[in-house]
């Protein structure tokens, strides 16, 4: 994995200017208990739901809110129900937030939630796709953030028809910082 940027001079000064490798340094630096914590944010349990797909512990209500609106479709639910905010890994005003680091942090998640999903679900494709807006230039204005939402593919209407088998997963990014 390629060091961020932003976060090169530091791990070279380490050593007396030796420097350290990523898995080195996070042995000297990290406890278990984040370690924990990360565990539940890169690899998040899935369940299967009426026919979506949903990250467990969703609520029931907000999901027959989402999906009685006018307009709703399977896909339009998955995406509001499912959504996550990268920058929401950390506290709201982490100093150390830099746009490197959260699109590092965005591709490798998109990664694994893509071999998970296909891992958990192998009957039920999914894509995960992380969205990076064009204008990156300041985060204090436009800070990077992943909203996670599977979306099928398939626009339908709501009625008792089997779900579709093709879903894709959606982490975006764009919007105001922090965790709104």
């Amino acid at each position: 994995m390629d060091i961020p940027q932003s976060m090169a001079a530091e791990l070279a000064a380490w050593n007396g200017g030796s420097g350290i490798d990523l898995e080195t340094w996070v042995g000297c630096e990290g406890n278990f208990r984040l370690a924990v914590g990360y565990a539940a944010v890169f690899w998040p349990e899935f369940v299967a739901f009426e026919g979506y797909i949903l990250r467990k512990g969703f609520s029931e209500s907000s999901l027959r809110a989402f999906a009685s609106r006018e307009g709703s479709s399977r896909k339009s639910v998955e995406w509001v129900m499912n959504h996550w905010h990268i920058d929401g890994i950390q506290h709201l005003g982490c100093q150390d937030i830099t746009e490197d680091k959260l699109v590092l942090l965005g591709n490798v998640i998109k990664e694994i939630w893509e071999a998970k999903l296909h891992w958990q679900f192998p009957d039920k494709p999914c894509v995960v796709d992380f969205y990076i807006p064009d204008d990156r230039a300041d985060l204090s204005h436009v800070p990077i953030r992943l909203e996670q939402a599977i979306q099928s593919q398939i626009v339908e209407s709501h009625s008792s028809t089997p779900a579709p088998t093709q879903r894709s997963i959606r982490l975006r990014n764009g919007g105001k910082h922090g965790r709104g």
